[in-house]
């Protein structure tokens, strides 16, 4: 049985959190920005760039997010934070038409990412990633933490579509469907204070 271990993204964390974006999917290449930049701003920066705010935001902190470790090395990520302070959701049409929570209020957080290398997929790692960012909202002042997964029963996705999260997990986490813009993207929230 692996050794799971899941740490706060802290500086001299940032290069296992690179070693995670690196074993498959769009983690590379977003650098976890696309919920952080605006369209406009997204097009006008390269991945380097995205890589400098990545490894600023993470310096500056608190830990925007937290990395997974099996057996010592670094195998996923997921991004937890208050939703005020990833712009591109508030500009989203199918979560600005699905969500019950107001876009200015900071007790509303938000599970936004999961990265998973190839070679831990299906393995229950994303649940574990899960656990830890509710934990991390709760105890950070959350009042209600929302996802925005991909619901698999309406059909099979490309690994590259799974960033948002799997339904059934948030599912198993307690999180309830508060709206289903589109088939396949149930928005869903979790309450915790």
């Amino acid at each position: 049985m692996p050794t799971i271990t899941i740490e706060p993204a802290t500086s001299d964390r940032f290069g296992d959190v690179q070693h995670a974006f690196d074993g498959g999917g769009d983690g590379r290449g977003c650098q976890c920005q696309w919920f952080m930049l605006t369209n406009a701003q997204w097009n006008q920066t390269s991945q380097p760039e995205r890589a400098a705010m990545f490894e600023k935001e993470i310096a500056a902190g608190p830990p925007p997010g937290f990395v997974a470790y099996v057996d010592g090395e670094a195998a996923g990520w997921v991004r937890v934070g208050p939703r005020t302070l990833q712009p591109r959701l508030g500009r989203t049409r199918i979560i600005k038409a699905g969500t019950q929570e107001p876009f200015d209020d900071d007790s509303v957080w938000v599970v936004s990412c999961f990265v998973v290398r190839r070679e831990h997929r299906n393995t229950g790692l994303n649940a574990k990633l899960l656990e830890v960012a509710v934990d991390y909202a709760k105890s950070s002042g959350a009042r209600v933490i929302e996802g925005y997964p991909i619901d698999l029963a309406e059909g099979a996705k490309s690994p590259n579509d799974l960033y948002h999260g799997v339904f059934s997990t948030f599912q198993a986490a307690g999180f309830r469907e508060v709206a289903r813009p589109k088939p396949d993207r149930p928005i869903v929230a979790l309450t915790v204070a």
